[in-house]
């Protein structure tokens, strides 16, 4: 039994269909990456999933509960949590209460071990807890991101684009984070444009073209495809 799935899901932007019926899986403690070209569908298969937007046809289930008309801050409470592209996080308030934000759909408030296990594996955010999250760099702001989506204690992570405008150097600590926290016992479904990066983590992917899926395979294997790698890992 996966942990998440989607089934033959089709999600509409008004008139215009984003997802024509797609259908994925992901099992306990896998990290699976979905990659295409921007307009694909990946963000919206995330969106989709976190029920910031509704499926008109199709399902989503998680551990076989369907969530597919569960309110999206339902969706939190029963364990997934959505890291979205652009970060989103709340510019105006200070790094810690941002981190208290991803922690608004819990039941209990100790939240002591949450904030420890986000100070261990984004050292700079202890460094600036009171500082304006706004002020921070792109790189800060993803870690802070990641971390306020940690804060739910969620069962599933969905990332949306964590390299987006960082520099390299920075682009390999976030990924490196995101195996030591899928080591930590975390399941996580991953959208990333940087499909080398992706791929070199990931457990197994999903290729996505014009709201289809259109390959899936291991990660190794979708590196060493000929489509895979003449389209989007800028090989001859």
């Amino acid at each position: 039994m996966a942990l998440l799935e989607v089934d033959g899901v089709h999600t509409y932007y008004g008139n215009i269909e984003a997802l024509k019926g797609i259908s994925l899986t992901v099992e306990q403690g896998e990290i699976v990456t979905l990659i295409g070209s921007n307009g694909a569908g990946k963000t919206t298969t995330l969106r989709t999933i976190a029920g910031v937007l509704r499926p008109r046809h199709g399902t989503v289930r998680m551990a076989e509960r369907d969530l597919t008309k569960v309110p999206a801050n339902q969706i939190v409470r029963m364990g997934i949590a959505h890291s979205p592209e652009g970060r989103r996080i709340f510019a105006r308030m200070s790094v810690k209460e941002n981190l208290e934000m991803g922690a608004y759909a819990r039941n209990d408030r100790d939240l002591t071990p949450d904030f420890e296990r986000v100070y261990t594996l984004f050292p700079r955010i202890k460094e600036r807890l009171r500082q304006r999250a706004g002020t921070l760099s792109g790189g800060e702001q993803q870690m802070l991101a990641i971390g306020r989506a940690l804060m739910a204690r969620p069962k599933v992570l969905l990332l949306d684009e964590p390299s987006m405008g960082l520099a390299p150097v920075l682009v390999e600590l976030v990924f490196k984070t995101i195996q030591e926290i899928n080591v930590q016992g975390m399941t996580v479904l991953l959208v990333e444009q940087n499909a080398h990066m992706a791929l070199s983590i990931a457990h197994r992917g999903y290729v996505l073209q014009t709201g289809k899926i259109v390959l899936t395979d291991t990660a190794p294997k979708l590196a060493a495809n000929e489509m895979v790698r003449k389209a989007y890992l800028g090989e001859e």
